[in-house]
């Protein structure tokens, strides 16, 4: 599991810190005022479908039932049903895209928007069709863990995220310029619309050789009646909500911050990517490896394996992701200012996002939590309890988000997303146990305590480092910066490290080994 979630979670962190340079290039060219906050909710609505599809229920769906052909059919009929997916996909794509397209033409073709709505609705009219790429290279990255790779569907983002930090660098820059500074961006923020597309089928195309390696060769099959087809819409249609309870979550508080404010969306945006990095590297990979394990468990009815590979996915999630959520909390000021904080990023968006991060990130092991145990279910072939768990959650969180927006601003719908996923890990973590009868979860609860006060001492020593970096050298200086995060935060880890092997925490003794072993090679 740490080999294989290992690899992936290093392609991924590559991705991840490609994705924050591109956050710093746009926080750079764009702040967090109302243009940025315009184009992050019409971004969100596609790239809501590359969390959905790429991380989430399209692989959660089509896994195991590839798996399955594979064993029980052979190579060839393996081959055909995934070219009969992605042909389902294709015609499924581009109704929802044309029909999406009309419709947003016709809006503001009869309706006269204020400047912040009309700008969104015209970047999202140009970024919808990026829905198909990232249903084509979602189905390839679910061949490529179907058959083993990790590393290189993981590393598909990274090409993502170098072209739309090109589109920024070397198109939205060059456009406009005779245009005064207040009408320029409305008009340059477009070229980061257009380098969306293009990154979609750079991320698809980069997947290509490996699965051509493979044995895959596209040959369209009809959709039509297909039984695969039939039963991976089934699966992913509920999956979709199942798995996605976060990011749904972020679209629907985006949508009401959209109105409440002209710096919500953007803070909480620029929020929202800083947590992706743990939750990537750490909860994606995980539970992108443990899909079709738990599936091939599953198949062979080997329940005792499955309690044990998952409680141990658990626990490892556990320990790296706390460390995590922890220095987000205590040092999302400093971490903000360090990233963003330069050209249209001012000191006051650096507070607005750090407020943003600190509601947040306190939810980081409940959203990977809950991915892991969607899967668990999505292995054991039941799509339908994560979805209704999962939409008596958004309920809740809209609720939250409406109630808190107003009074806390971004701080509000970050509570509210915190609040919501706890409630959905602990309801599904619920329904596994009723599902399997027991969960044998014993060893993963002596762990909590240890950790809650390894985990407490090292906030502690991460608060009291950056104070005192602060009122010695303060932050004038990028190195000032840096140190004012760095410091504090390798302190931190280190005594939580520390302790951790000092409890005998299992998660942490394997991890170590595994490293240590690593470093011997």
């Amino acid at each position: 599991m740490l080999k294989a979630s290992g690899a992936m979670a290093a392609a991924t962190l590559l991705s991840r810190l490609l994705g924050m340079v591109r956050e710093m290039v746009y926080a750079r060219f764009m702040g967090d005022g109302w243009v940025a906050s315009a184009f992050a909710l019409a971004f969100t609505i596609p790239n809501l479908f590359r969390r959905l599809l790429g991380e989430g229920a399209l692989t959660a769906a089509f896994i195991p039932i590839f798996k399955e052909k594979e064993k029980t059919h052979g190579e060839i009929e393996m081959w055909r049903a995934a070219n009969a997916v992605i042909s389902g996909l294709i015609i499924a794509a581009t109704v929802i895209i044309g029909v999406a397209m009309i419709g947003i033409s016709l809006v503001l073709a009869v309706h006269q928007f204020g400047a912040q709505t009309e700008l969104m609705l015209r970047l999202l009219r140009v970024m919808f069709p990026y829905m198909l790429l990232v249903c084509i290279a979602a189905a390839m990255m679910g061949m490529l863990n179907a058959r083993g790779h990790f590393f290189i569907p993981a590393m598909g983002a990274t090409m993502l995220n170098v072209v739309m930090i090109a589109s920024v660098l070397f198109f939205a820059q060059r456009m406009a310029l005779d245009l005064p500074q207040e009408l320029r961006l409305p008009k340059q923020i477009f070229a980061l619309a257009f380098g969306v597309l293009v990154a979609g089928v750079a991320q698809a195309a980069f997947q290509l050789p490996a699965l051509w390696r493979e044995g895959f060769r596209y040959r369209w099959v009809s959709p039509w009646k297909n039984e695969t087809v039939r039963l991976v819409a089934t699966r992913m249609i509920p999956g979709t909500i199942g798995v996605a309870a976060f990011q749904i979550n972020v679209l629907l508080t985006q949508t009401i911050a959209f109105w409440a404010g002209p710096h919500i969306v953007a803070s909480f945006n620029y929020a929202v990517r800083l947590m992706e990095l743990p939750q990537g590297m750490f909860g994606i990979s995980l539970a992108t490896f443990l899909l079709p394990t738990l599936s091939a468990l599953a198949t062979d009815k080997n329940y005792p394996e499955f309690r044990t590979t998952l409680r141990q996915g658990i626990s490892t999630l556990l320990f790296a992701n706390l460390i995590a959520a922890i220095l987000l909390v205590v040092l999302a000021e400093p971490i903000v200012r360090l990233l963003f904080e330069r050209g249209a990023f001012t000191a006051a968006s650096t507070e607005r996002a750090s407020l943003a991060l600190i509601c947040l990130a306190p939810g980081l092991v409940a959203f990977s939590t809950v991915n892991i145990l969607a899967r668990a279910f999505f292995a054991l072939g039941d799509t339908r309890t994560p979805m209704q768990i999962s939409l008596a959650c958004l309920t809740l969180n809209l609720l939250l988000a409406a109630a808190l927006v107003v009074p806390l601003k971004q701080g509000g719908i970050g509570i509210a997303n915190t609040v919501t996923s706890v409630c959905n890990a602990g309801l599904l973590l619920f329904a596994l146990r009723k599902k399997l009868g027991r969960l044998e979860m014993a060893p993963l609860r002596a762990t909590f305590l240890p950790l809650a006060v390894a985990g407490l001492l090292a906030g502690l020593i991460a608060w009291q480092g950056w104070q005192l970096w602060e009122n010695t050298f303060g932050h004038a200086t990028i190195v000032l910066k840096a140190g004012a995060v760095f410091v504090p935060a390798i302190a931190a880890s280190l005594v939580y490290g520390i302790l951790a092997l000092a409890f005998k925490i299992p998660a942490a003794q394997e991890m170590t080994a595994f490293a240590l072993q690593k470093f011997r090679k």
